[in-house]
């Protein structure tokens, strides 16, 4: 049985895109108090089916796929700019493919814009009714308004016409700002992306007996599942160890381990790694808001996520990858006498002119790992890091780091890291890792 929070999701998910939510007719329908239907619209707003603007409300939105996360709606678009709709507001849920920036003559601006395009203008009417004609939709800046037949003409065709007081390269750079962050988050593999599914994820309940593992392990040759009650919430783990000196009719309830780590399908691939290379844990159920099972993960397909990640091209630039980029590996005769150099840039500086700690800590980190890798081909996670910040560093500085091994086993490593400028010592580190094999 659902309870009446998924229920008030469900029945938000079903309404029309484009209409209109608030959170009296939501606790209306339902017949629910206004604070659960208020949690309810937050929380639909979370998953990405729900936009609330400023002077207009809340309206239900296109969900959009991972692959297609990179595209803004109109209604994002609003946030962003901090605008005003003017006219057209039916279209707020709509995808937009591209902006167009109209700083040319009116005809040659209208062979760059098209059907799902956003137009950047200024206060030209002609401009704009040739764009909402042509299928798209307008973003006047400056702050200027426009004239009534345009909002008409916007409304009557379902495109937005938003106003922001921002000029037009502040608009552009705050919905490219938007995009890349965008797509960042594309490359962030969730546990959802992985995840065995509840269709094809094998569980006991409480109530079964001991023979109902048997069962399961005789036809899958695995040893571990979740345990479920009789709502799919989550209680147990129950593995060979668990069962080991079991009688067939003991009820797995009381055998099980119970309260287990579980994970949501929200979280990042890569925390559910040091989860589960910290606690020694094979397979984590995955679990929604209520406990409820939705699948398991086990640690062969973390690993197989990782090295897929490792793969791939990153599309947006994180701050890591930045400093990471200006780490240049200066080979020795052996890979013990291997060292790394990066100049500092004015964007690793703090407000003092000064390398910062976040990136002293990604720089030594990186090379760590860097080092380690040459002993043993895999993964690995940082479990603890001791940083000795002994002197600053100054902007368009270059500095040598050299990380030395002190011990490296089978599973983890110690990397003991020197930070030298001109000769001089300015910053050292000691560092532990987990290292995780990809067989």
């Amino acid at each position: 049985m659902a309870t009446k929070h998924e229920q008030i999701l469900e029945y938000i998910d079903g309404l029309p895109i484009g209409e209109k939510i608030s959170v009296r007719q939501i606790a209306k329908a339902m017949s629910v108090s206004e604070g659960t239907a208020y949690r309810a619209i937050k929380d639909a707003e979370n998953k990405g089916y729900v936009s609330t603007i400023e002077r207009v409300g809340t309206i239900r939105i296109e969900r959009k796929k991972k692959e297609n996360i990179e595209k803004l709606t109109f209604a994002e678009v609003v946030n962003i700019v901090d605008g005003q709709v003017l006219g057209g507001r039916a279209g707020l849920h709509k995808t937009l493919n591209k902006f167009v920036i109209g700083a040319m003559k009116l005809e040659a601006m209208m062979r760059y814009t098209g059907a799902g395009n956003l137009l950047i203008v200024g206060n030209r009417t002609k401009a704009q009714e040739y764009a909402l004609n042509a299928g798209a939709a307008v973003l006047i800046t400056g702050g200027f308004d426009t004239d009534d037949e345009i909002k008409r003409l916007a409304d009557e065709l379902q495109l937005p016409i938003i106003s922001s007081s921002y000029d037009t390269f502040t608009v552009a750079t705050m919905i490219n700002r938007a995009i890349y962050d965008q797509l960042i988050k594309k490359e962030i593999v969730l546990v959802e992306d992985i995840l065995t599914p509840l269709d094809e994820t094998i569980f006991l309940k409480t109530t079964d007996f001991v023979s109902k593992w048997h069962e399961h392990n005789r036809e899958t040759l695995h040893s571990r599942f979740p345990v479920v009650d009789q709502n799919m919430k989550v209680q147990g783990m129950v593995t060979s160890k668990d069962i080991m000196g079991s009688r067939n009719d003991t009820v797995i309830e009381k055998i099980m381990t119970k309260n287990p780590m579980t994970v949501g399908g929200k979280t990042s691939v890569a925390s559910s790694a040091h989860m589960m290379v910290w606690e020694g844990i094979e397979v984590l159920p995955v679990v929604d808001d209520s406990n409820k099972l939705e699948g398991i993960i086990s640690r062969q397909d973390v690993l197989k996520a990782l090295q897929m990640i490792q793969r791939q091209p990153q599309v947006g630039e994180t701050l890591d990858d930045i400093v990471t980029n200006q780490l240049v590996l200066i080979k020795g005769d052996s890979k013990t006498d291997d060292i790394y150099r990066c100049e500092v840039t004015p964007q690793m500086t703090n407000h003092l002119g000064t390398i910062s700690y976040g990136v002293f800590t990604t720089i030594v980190t990186e090379a760590a790992s860097g080092v380690l890798r040459g002993y043993k081909k895999g993964d690995l996670v940082v479990e603890n890091m001791t940083i000795y910040f002994i002197k600053p560093v100054q902007i368009d500085s270059m500095i040598q780091i050299y990380p030395k091994v002190l011990e490296v086993g089978r599973k983890f490593g110690k990397v003991d890291v020197e930070v030298f400028n001109e000769g001089v010592l300015v910053g050292k580190a000691m560092m532990m890792c987990q290292l995780i094999d990809r067989q």
